[in-house]
């Protein structure tokens, strides 16, 4: 006689869980992150294409599908749903909205839907401080640290830096919106982050004055350009992917966070591989430093471009979701699977 597989009970985290679950804990989550690209690196992990649902009405909006599968010790599965809808800045609505389904590996069952808008950001953030630390560790300390967009993922990237041990003499901040720019000053300003607070008119100043760059915009096409800028070699987290013309990554050392999923969907890496007909611009992957197969080398400039892996949502999901269930807090909905009968 066959055993009965059981459905495990299916349960609703909110934001206000996941950001309780989450707060505090950015030195944990980085070592999370960096043990999910070990093992995406070694292969135990499956992390096909992101699908991209776009709207011949709402050009510039979209939404996208993260589906994924993590081994090892994090075994799970699912998806994340991300909505990039740029407009809504204009009205103070994040552009991001997200849900994030975990599914049981066992029998293939849903058993959590979080609000993934912040799960989102916390594995971005926790990517980005990874880099920094790993790709700068034969540099000199950054002292002076730029922001280009200032939106919530720029917020949370400097949340995760400096919860992991970086300190700046000096913080520049620019973005298009004046607004935008303040309201990130006044965030800094409330989170007694240290030394100088710099609001730049300019993109140039910016890049120019910066050890360490951060841009995390909502662009859609390169709007950087210029070499002559970048001739300090600062360590760029190319978080947006869009931002840098292909002559900029073609004078730099380039590391993503996987090859094929980066180089795609018109991302700068995705146009440096246009132009030139190759790969060969790109250096390796974090998981190359991480492991020591790739050095970083320490005279030209360097830039992380992250596309983001689904089963970093997943790894950071279940890490939530699991805090929940161990505070006992989870919210179940009893009966959410109804027809579980095969013959009735």
């Amino acid at each position: 006689m066959s055993t009965v597989a059981s459905v495990p009970p299916f349960s609703v985290i909110s934001g206000e869980q996941v950001q309780q679950a989450l707060r505090g804990r950015e030195s944990e989550i980085g070592d999370l992150v960096e043990a999910v690209y070990r093992l995406h690196g070694a292969g135990d992990s499956v992390n096909p294409p992101s699908y991209f649902l776009r709207f011949p009405d709402r050009p510039s909006s979209r939404i996208i599908a993260l589906p994924a599968s993590l081994g090892g010790p994090l075994r799970v599965d699912g998806v994340k749903w991300i909505s990039s809808f740029p407009e809504n800045t204009r009205s103070g609505l994040p552009r991001a909205s997200a849900v994030l389904i975990l599914n049981d590996p066992d029998t293939g069952y849903p058993y959590a839907c979080l609000e993934s808008s912040v799960i989102s950001a916390t594995r971005t953030a926790s990517s980005a401080a990874l880099a920094a630390h790993t790709l700068g560790a034969g540099r000199e300390r950054p002292r002076r640290v730029g922001f280009v967009g200032t939106g919530l993922i720029a917020r949370y990237i400097h949340t995760h830096l400096t919860a992991t041990g970086m300190e700046f003499e000096e913080t520049g901040v620019y973005d298009l919106s004046a607004d935008s720019a303040a309201g990130f000053r006044g965030y800094l300003e409330r989170s007694g982050a240290q030394g100088r607070i710099t609001v730049h008119e300019g993109t140039e100043s910016l890049v120019r004055s910066s050890d360490l760059l951060v841009f995390a915009t909502v662009a859609s096409t390169p709007h950087v350009h210029d070499p002559l800028w970048f001739e300090h070699h600062p360590l760029v987290l190319h978080v947006s992917l869009r931002d840098l013309a292909p002559q900029i990554l073609l004078g730099s050392a380039n590391f993503v966070d996987d090859v094929e999923h980066c180089l795609k969907a018109e991302t700068s890496p995705h146009l440096a591989e246009q132009v030139t007909g190759s790969r060969e611009f790109v250096d390796g992957t974090l998981d190359d430093v991480l492991t020591g197969r790739v050095a970083v080398p320490t005279d030209r400039t360097v830039v992380f471009s992250p596309f983001g892996l689904g089963v970093l949502d997943l790894a950071v999901g279940r890490f939530v979701h699991d805090e929940v269930a161990r505070q006992g807090e989870l919210r179940v909905v009893e009966g959410f699977f109804h027809e579980l009968r095969r013959y009735g």
